[in-house]
């Protein structure tokens, strides 16, 4: 069985910070998000609702895609968002 990678992105429940990250098991990784188990960036902005995330099957085309949506603007995230999830429904639930 080959390995996944996921690129995804969080946010706080004002939706108003955004966070884009690689793992090769996002259950886990949101999970640690949700319960701050992570220093850094996303447990000081509160950020642990899952509102986008892709399958890729080769770690550096997830790095690869997570460094082209960082790149891109606040409104190409919300229009990325928004193209699947337009409710900005915490997809954790799903996995």
């Amino acid at each position: 069985m080959k390995n996944q990678y996921y690129v995804y992105i969080i946010t706080n429940k004002a939706k108003r910070v955004l966070y884009t990250g690689v793992t090769n098991n996002l259950r886990k990784r949101i999970y640690e998000h949700k319960e701050k188990l992570i220093e850094g960036f996303s447990r000081r902005y509160n950020l642990s609702k899952l509102v986008y995330f892709e399958i890729c099957e080769d770690v550096q085309n997830a790095i690869c895609r997570e460094k082209q949506i960082k790149s891109g603007s606040r409104q190409m995230k919300i229009d990325l968002i928004n193209s699947v999830n337009n409710k900005w429904r915490d997809l954790y639930r799903d996995l």
